[in-house]
């Protein structure tokens, strides 16, 4: 007859149990993985089925009862570290909205909003433009199996333990954030700037000639030559959503050490 004792059965939960709460807090938090119209049930299979295949990698584990006041602070601990990676790729594709919505308010479609399931709100058409080319440019570099390679990789920089979230992990993740921002800045920048351009001429022509009617072709010229900027970058803004992507990654690894 077959038969489990409770050190064995320790020892498996906690062999699985901890790598999969620091995999599905990722997974819940991290782009495209995170999207709402993947079902929870995807998502969770997702994330045991990754747990399955790292659990034999992860290494030693604490001699800690999966339940006591010790394991449930490594499960704390683990979910934490994921929310933490999850969050450092999903700045990036916030920075990426932020562009759209600075590139929207300069052409004067900031009032042409939608409700947006994934902010659970109402957002811009154009940032929602900018976030499906990101998307679309993150699934066509294989981004999404980069982010669980760098996840995987954790285990063996940052292994389960209790003795983990220092602050440096998240001052790190803080000055991401405001620099990645700054990067989302620069990118709206020239359209932004053209736009100034084109506005301060109209108000120019306005006072120079009231007859023409600034008003009714202030709109739809400065929406044209915003489409027509943001057209021209579309082939130097993917190579830039790469660099975007990769320093995203890379950033993963620096803020998981940090929380050591």
């Amino acid at each position: 007859m077959f038969t489990v004792t409770y050190a064995q059965l320790n020892v498996w939960l906690t062999a699985f149990l901890w790598p999969f709460a620091r995999i599905a807090a990722l997974v819940a938090t991290a782009p495209v993985f995170s999207n709402v119209s993947m079902p929870t049930r995807v998502k969770i299979g997702l994330a045991a089925f990754t747990t399955i295949i790292v659990a034999p990698t992860v290494g030693a584990l604490p001699q800690v009862t999966v339940f006591s006041a010790a394991g449930v602070w490594i499960l704390v601990n683990q979910f934490l570290i994921g929310i933490a990676l999850g969050v450092t790729m999903q700045i990036v594709f916030q920075a990426i909205d932020a562009t759209g919505y600075f590139i929207g308010l300069g052409m004067g479609l900031g009032f042409a909003t939608f409700f947006d399931q994934q902010a659970t709100g109402s957002g811009v058409v154009i940032s929602r433009y900018m976030t499906t080319i990101a998307t679309l440019v993150f699934l066509a570099v294989d981004g999404h199996l980069q982010v669980i390679a760098a996840l995987v990789t954790t285990f063996q920089s940052v292994p389960v333990s209790a003795n983990l979230l220092a602050p440096h992990g998240w001052q790190t993740l803080a000055n991401w954030g405001g620099s990645i921002f700054s990067a989302g800045l620069l990118l709206a920048l020239p359209v932004v700037v053209a736009l100034l351009i084109a506005n301060l001429a109209l108000g120019i022509l306005n006072r120079a000639a009231p007859q023409i009617g600034v008003f009714q072709i202030g709109f739809p010229l400065t929406m044209l030559v915003g489409l027509l900027l943001v057209q021209l970058m579309l082939p130097n803004m993917i190579p830039f959503f790469v660099r975007l992507f990769d320093s995203g990654i890379d950033e993963m690894g620096r803020v998981a050490a940090g929380l050591k």
